[in-house]
């Protein structure tokens, strides 16, 4: 936090690639790794997403960490005996701490370890997502998407700065100002970058080109979150998504795509905000609303053409153990 009251997000300590040639020591390698989320948080879902979308489940397995951590870090409550059954470790910080003994930074998630070591990896979440793109393409589905098309990155990667930094970033800014002034920037950068995405996605279906891309992962991410919790608990109040048309349908026609709303858990969501920000909610009650049936309705973009998976087909259904719980 800045002497003005400004929200600032701290760098990733740990950024080590995995990649086909193994040039940072970690080989792309089927079953090497376990991807460490919790369904709550919108950096650890963009990996989700992507992680379906290219049909890598089998090759990278997957721990999901309970929603509400404590303060000895992300939790592995949600499994039997409070203990991740493949690292076989009751906190993340356990693979932070065998990765660097003492590390001073705080434990998050997306994580990618190491099974044989139960070393961290990486926590890279802006590299993450765009090396199981184009590092693990060996181990990618048949009919996996390119979620990166080289020819299109300049423009992907500009459209994912802006939405980082007033989107992503921004309703933390807004949500943890402790300044007005801080409070009032950051929800102005918010809706300003809002409103021109509403405007930019009227006449087309995706982002940049004619098929889902890397940014629209991360779009949707904060998107599927905003009225459920950063609308009130964040302050971010001018309206609604469900109030704004073109964002809306577009937010609807993603998680009604195999790959999206498949990965989100509403529970898991509004019991981290509203639990874990004590500084915020002090009560920690946990709304009972909004309504969350209207993802499912109708939104029509096809309309306006577009191909999702682009020359590939969609995601089979999740693995068992991976269901969530349907609206």
């Amino acid at each position: 936090m800045s002497d003005e009251g400004r929200f600032q997000r701290a760098p990733g300590r740990f950024t080590d690639r995995i990649t086909e040639d193994g040039r940072d020591g970690w080989p792309v390698e089927a079953g090497r790794y376990r991807l460490v989320v919790s369904r709550a948080c919108p950096w650890a879902s963009r990996s989700l997403v992507v992680r379906r979308l290219l049909g890598l489940e089998e090759a990278l397995s997957l721990a999901v960490a309970d929603p509400v951590q404590d303060e000895r870090s992300w939790r592995f409550t949600l499994d039997p005996d409070g203990r991740d059954p493949v690292l076989g470790i009751r906190f993340l910080s356990e693979a932070y701490e065998a990765r660097e003994p003492g590390q001073p930074g705080g434990v998050s998630v997306p994580a990618v370890v190491d099974v044989p070591s139960g070393r961290l990896v990486t926590n890279d979440y802006q590299r993450i997502t765009l090396d199981l793109e184009t590092e693990w393409t060996r181990l990618h589905r048949p009919g996996a998407p390119d979620l990166y098309p080289e020819h299109l990155r300049d423009e992907i990667d500009e459209r994912m700065d802006g939405i980082f930094r007033d989107v992503n970033n921004g309703v933390y800014a807004a949500g943890f100002a402790t300044a007005q002034g801080a409070y009032d920037e950051a929800y102005g950068r918010l809706f300003a970058r809002l409103d021109q995405l509403s405007e930019h996605l009227a006449g087309r279906r995706y982002l940049v080109g004619d098929t889902i891309t890397e940014a629209d992962v991360r779009l949707f991410t904060t998107l599927v979150r905003f009225d459920a919790v950063y609308h009130g608990h964040f302050k971010c109040n001018r309206n609604k998504l469900t109030e704004d048309r073109v964002l809306w349908a577009y937010a609807r026609d993603l998680f009604q795509t195999p790959g999206f709303g498949d990965t989100v858990d509403f529970d898991h969501i509004k019991r981290h905000y509203y639990v874990v920000h004590g500084h915020i909610n002090p009560t920690r009650i946990v709304p009972r609303g909004p309504d969350l049936r209207g993802w499912r309705s109708p939104h029509h973009r096809e309309e306006l053409g577009g191909r999702p998976f682009g020359d590939g087909t969609p995601p089979g259904p999740p693995p068992g153990d991976e269901v969530v719980v349907p609206l």
